[in-house]
């Protein structure tokens, strides 16, 4: 009965991932929220230019300094997820292939997120 639909009702049907442009707005809010978190992260960095790990260390122990650089991290391997998640859809060409690779995906994502912020909370409370 598909044949018989006319093109836009093809098109409501959100095509082949079924997700419409959720992913497509999602990918410019998250990119538009990195550009203002990455002059955060790149001032801070520059404000401690030949700092040594105690200062360092202090820094991030600031409330501020620390969510600015938990949502940098967070933000960022969400937009790389998404990105890649784009790529394996575009180019993996099996579904086993495609299911594959976005298992693989998302678990290397939440395991470097899961480092990333481990590290940050152990510099950032101290120990």
């Amino acid at each position: 009965m598909r044949d018989m639909e006319t093109p836009l009702k093809k098109v409501r049907g959100l095509g082949a991932a079924r997700e419409g442009t959720g992913g497509f707005w999602r990918q410019r809010v998250s990119g538009l929220a990195l550009a203002v978190l990455t002059l955060f992260v790149v001032g801070w960095i520059w404000s401690l230019k030949g700092a040594g790990y105690a200062e360092v260390r202090a820094s991030l122990a600031h409330p501020l300094v620390a969510i600015a650089m938990a949502l940098f991290i967070v933000i960022s391997l969400d937009h790389m997820r998404l990105g890649m998640k784009e790529i394996i859809e575009d180019y993996a060409h099996s579904q086993g292939n495609r299911l594959g690779l976005s298992i693989l995906n998302t678990f290397f994502t939440v395991a470097v997120g899961g480092v990333c912020l481990f590290a940050l909370a152990k510099l950032a409370f101290g120990g």
